[in-house]
């Protein structure tokens, strides 16, 4: 299933103007970020489980997205974990693990703090009436218990937190974590999560940003790892 991802109508509704400005090499950007996005979300969600040995030629067909923004995308997704190239074999979707989440858990827990801190810190104008939006959106996730919603909501803040924090060494690191993190939930959100709780957890922290209150937004931080840590250890009991 090709899914629709959360910034899609505003990249299209930029994209004529930037395509031409930024020239050939953009669209090809454009293209491998759009490839990225579609696949993460595909993996991220389970429409790919793990385990799955998928293909450049299968996923350019499903996604009608040409085998070199495909091969890109994976390549980056390779980086990220999320997937493992197979030498003659083809590309597999990795497997879960709640010890090696956790290890990640300890890791992200500081880092988290460090951005939300940061990014109330440096936020612009623009940027935090978009973490207000998300705010609204996590709220409104909270309500109907709309789990895909949440999960794009959780890209958007992850990916907008460390557009405003402006720390390049963080943001690589983090984004090597995001994408395992959201699949984790994705897998057990129901057997043993809050999703109200989490979308609350997570607007807080958006509106801390907002605000420019940066020691509410790293308490805020914790907060939300608490839960996720919380969650993760609850997996173990879950699946007993």
């Amino acid at each position: 299933m090709d899914m629709p991802v959360a910034r899609r109508s505003n990249d299209a509704a930029h994209a004529p103007a930037a395509s031409a400005r930024r020239g050939p090499r953009a669209s090809a950007e454009s293209l491998t970020e759009k490839a990225y996005r579609q696949i993460e979300e595909l993996i991220v969600t389970l429409q790919i489980p793990p385990g799955t040995v998928v293909s450049e030629a299968s996923l350019s067909e499903q996604l009608e997205i040409g085998r070199t923004p495909i091969r890109e995308a994976l390549q980056r997704l390779a980086r990220e974990r999320l997937v493992v190239v197979l030498p003659r074999r083809g590309i597999m979707v990795s497997e879960i693990n709640v010890r090696t989440q956790l290890r990640l858990l300890e890791v992200r827990r500081e880092l988290e703090r460090l951005i939300a801190r940061s990014a109330a810190r440096r936020a612009g104008d623009a940027q935090r009436q978009q973490f207000r939006a998300i705010a609204e959106a996590m709220a409104a996730a909270a309500r109907s218990n709309d789990d895909i919603t949440f999960m794009r909501c959780d890209r958007e803040l992850n990916l907008l937190e460390l557009e405003a924090a402006r720390n390049e060494f963080a943001t690589g690191a983090m984004t090597l974590m995001h994408g395992l993190s959201r699949r984790f939930w994705y897998i057990h959100y129901r057997e043993v999560a809050d999703l109200p709780l989490a979308a609350r957890l997570h607007a807080a922290l958006a509106l801390a940003i907002a605000d420019g209150d940066a020691d509410e937004a790293a308490a805020a931080s914790d907060r939300l790892l608490d839960y996720i840590e919380a969650f993760t250890r609850a997996t173990v009991t879950a699946d007993a």
